[in-house]
Parts: C-alpha cells; structure tokens; sequence
C-alpha cells in the first residue's frame, strides 16, 4: 500500500512538519483522490494559529474537535485513484476538482444545499484532513468535478477563492444594475472577485486595495476605477466618482475595511462581507434605517455553485488569475511568505 506523506499541522502556532501513514482505504462511497495540486489559503493561517481575532484582545478558539496531526489545505485537485464499492460514478483516472465544504448531509442547511453553513460540518482542511498532503479521503463521488480543460491549479483554486468571490458577488445581483460594483482587497479572494466581475456585470467594477500594485494591475485589467483606502481623500474619490456605491464586496474583513466600505455606501446600498482579517465594528443603529443599508457575510459557497463556478471558467468567460507553484514539501514557506504578505495572486502547492 502506498504511503500517505502530508505537511501536518502537529502543534498550533508551530511550523508544518512532514508525516507519513498509511494511505486510507475508501469505504462505501468514500474516493481516494490522489492529489496534484492544493492552493495555499489565508484561512489556512487560521487554522495554523488556532483562533480568529474578534477585535481588541478577543479571539475565537477554532482548536476544538480536530485532532493533531492535522493536514490543512482545502482548494484541492486530482486524480481519482480508488473508489468504495458504493461510489457511484467514480471512476479511476478521472481528473477532479474537489468540493471541501462538505456537511453532516442530516441539518437543516444541509437539506437546503448549504453544506457550507452546517454547523457539523465535515469540512476537508478545516474538520477533516486535506489537501496538503498526496492523497485525501472524499466522502462522495458527488463532490468531485471535472474541471477539463482547466489546469489543476486554476481548478483547485475555484474551490475556494473563486466559489467565496463567486458566492459574495451573486448576494450582489440585486444592487449590480445600479452602478459599478466596489471590490475591497485584490488578495487570493479579491483578485478571483475582480475576475468573476467583469464576467458576471455588465460594468467593469471599482477596486480598493491599500497595494499600489494591485491598483495599478487592476487598472491595466479595466477596472473603473482604483482606490486607496488608507488615503484620507479615498471615500469622498470614490462619492465623487460613483455618486455612491450601491454594492461593495470586502474580501478583507477587517474593522478598517468595513468602515471604508459603509462610507462609500449610496442609501440603499448593500456590503457582503467574506474576508476574516478580524477586527470590530460598531456604528450607529439608526444608521441602519437612514441608509437604508444591508451588511451581510457569507462563509464559501455551495456544491450547486461550485459547479456553476467551474461551468463559468470552462466557458472561458474567467480571466486566470497569477499562480505560482511550488512543491509541495515548501507548505511551510508558502505560509510564511502568505503571512508576510509577499503573495500576489495565489500559490498552489504541487506533487
């Protein structure tokens, strides 16, 4: 049998370090997929570290219910190589992009195609182990798809950064006929957002983002408009350019970010929140009803998205974004340079 080689999470705050075991054997539905490519996710971070910051000295634990050594990884690619005997339309050799917000299949949300929102939930590199590794157990065949004629990487890397871009801007439709769309943050998420933008609106959107060379690459791309947000000048640029945003993606999260986002908002605006930088937020509550104003988050997106996810980028309507690869056994080093924010687009850690 072959050896399942992973960069384990051994101890929280503590470096990855390679492990070996014995490579699972799928039972009833479950699939061994041996894995090409896994993105390398911010979320990951969180997950290293044990907690989100919640603003001041607040912070979620997130250790609970996983147990060390833990594999993260979740925007994971590859290739079918075993399947249990009630894994229906499994086939090996097949090359798939795996679905990693799965759910207990039995909740409410679960029974509404939200897995993502499931409060038991089975999520590969968050709750159960995943892609920074050579194979991962999938529980189902129904949550793997076939991405060709897209690379593994861009594959790989739709099953998060662009289902979250993707999830965030539909929660926008409703708003996007009104002016252009601001996005908040050209990270992992912000760059995909601004890809699925172009493609989704039909007017190029605006971008904010406190790297001047971010700004200045979403220009060269056609966004409408480039913003900084630490400059004390950026919220009355963008009043003056837009009248006022009726619809602002944050893919930061931070307390900072949410502020500039509800600053620009036109009365009846709208902000989907997906970033988790942390931080706190507070406002008026009558502000609320004098915009008239919606903020709203959304976690991932869903199976019948992510297919709609890859559908978009198989039509070639999505632009892929920057990757860089690099192999597998640098999960650590990647991380680093994520933390220090020394990543532009996304990296994509290849076996």
């Amino acid at each position: 049998m072959a050896q399942l080689i992973r960069q384990s999470l051994v101890a929280y705050g503590a470096p990855l370090c390679e492990t070996v075991a014995d490579t699972p054997a799928p039972r009833g539905t479950e699939v061994l997929v041996r894995i090409e490519r896994c993105g390398v996710c911010h979320s990951d971070l969180h997950v290293q570290d044990g907690y989100f910051k919640l603003g001041g000295d607040k912070m979620l634990d997130i250790t609970k219910g996983r147990a060390l050594p833990f594999t993260l990884g979740h925007e994971i690619a590859g290739v079918v190589e075993r399947a249990g005997p009630d894994a229906a339309g499994a086939k090996v050799g097949d090359k798939v992009a795996v679905f990693p917000w799965i759910g207990c299949g039995q909740c409410i949300p679960c029974r509404h195609g939200e897995e993502n929102n499931c409060a038991a939930s089975r999520h590969l590199g968050i709750n159960l182990d995943g892609g920074y590794a050579s194979h991962v157990l999938v529980p189902h065949p129904r949550y793997l798809i076939d991405y060709a004629p897209l690379t593994a990487s861009f594959a790989g890397a739709l099953m998060c950064s662009g289902l979250t871009s993707y999830a965030a801007l539909q929660r926008l439709t409703d708003r996007a006929d009104r002016g252009p769309v601001l996005l908040i943050g050209l990270g992992g998420v912000g760059s995909m957002g601004f890809a699925f933008a172009r493609a989704l609106f039909g007017t190029a959107p605006l971008v904010a983002d406190i790297d001047a060379a971010k700004r200045s690459a979403a220009l060269a791309a056609g966004a409408a408009g480039a913003f900084d947000p630490a400059d004390p000048g950026a919220r009355k640029a963008v009043l003056s350019a837009s009248g006022g945003v009726y619809a602002v993606a944050d893919f930061v999260g931070s307390d900072s970010s949410l502020a500039f986002a509800t600053g620009v908002l036109a009365r009846g605006g709208k902000v989907v929140i997906t970033g988790l930088l942390g931080g706190g937020f507070s406002t008026a509550v009558a502000m609320f009803p004098i915009k008239a104003m919606t903020i709203e988050g959304t976690l991932t997106g869903t199976l019948a998205q992510a297919r709609e996810v890859i559908a978009l980028a198989r039509s070639g309507k999505i632009a892929p974004i920057a990757i860089r690869e690099r192999p597998m056994r640098d999960a650590q080093a990647a991380l680093d340079d994520l933390r220090a924010g020394k990543v532009a687009g996304r990296v994509v850690l290849t076996n």
